[in-house]
């Protein structure tokens, strides 16, 4: 039984087993809807402190807000290109990408991985928290939700891509990006809730 490394011809279906552990497989699995409500509660929290603590307006708060989410898409985007597709030239490389997101690849389906598992997702809440605190002071109880909805946000895209057939509508560009990614070019479409980043920095994948 494997535990973390490339497994042998992977059809796209079914899910890697990745520990020999029960407890530790199970814990590298998580249903969508955790980590999703647990950032929408956090924001809200936030929003609460903000508006409770500080004498930040309503409108500036909102403001701050949208540059969290604007922000977020653009983590989104380097994460996914520099961390999540990491040249892995080094066994150890090669495990560590392997289990944040090359098992991801081999079994898109898998719909228990789509995500990071809860105790992760608490902890980058966290640290998100006390960057953005040391960096830009109560402002931060504004950014902090509009960067946390945004991560709700990709979660939910992620999950509706690979779990549901493409609309007959705009939003269809989102599925075909994604489809393009994990099925012809991984060296495209990074952005996965919306293609701002791969248009601006291009990586966007070239037509036939």
């Amino acid at each position: 039984m494997k535990k973390i490394g490339r497994l042998e011809k992977p059809d796209n279906l079914g899910s890697a087993h990745m520990f020999s552990n029960p407890m530790l497989e199970r814990m590298s699995r998580t249903h969508i809807s955790i980590p999703i409500t647990m950032f929408l509660v956090l924001a809200c929290i936030s929003y609460y402190v903000g508006y409770t603590e500080t004498e930040i307006s309503i409108g500036t708060g909102l403001l701050i807000s949208l540059g969290g989410l604007v922000f977020f898409t653009f983590v989104e985007y380097m994460m996914h290109k520099y961390f999540f597709h990491m040249d892995h030239d080094t066994p150890l490389k090669d495990k560590i990408q392997y289990s944040v997101h090359g098992v991801h690849h081999d079994y898109p389906k898998d719909k228990d991985r789509l995500a990071m598992p809860p105790f992760v997702s608490a902890a980058y809440s966290v640290i998100l928290y006390l960057i953005f605190k040391l960096i830009m002071g109560e402002f931060a109880y504004y950014f902090l939700p509009g960067f946390l909805i945004g991560y709700a946000g990709y979660l939910s895209v992620h999950f509706i891509v690979h779990a549901y057939q493409p609309p007959k509508n705009f939003l269809k560009a989102l599925w075909v990006n994604h489809a393009i990614h994990h099925y012809k070019n991984p060296d495209s479409s990074f952005g996965v809730s919306t293609p701002l980043w791969d248009y601006l920095l291009g990586t966007m994948p070239k037509k036939d």
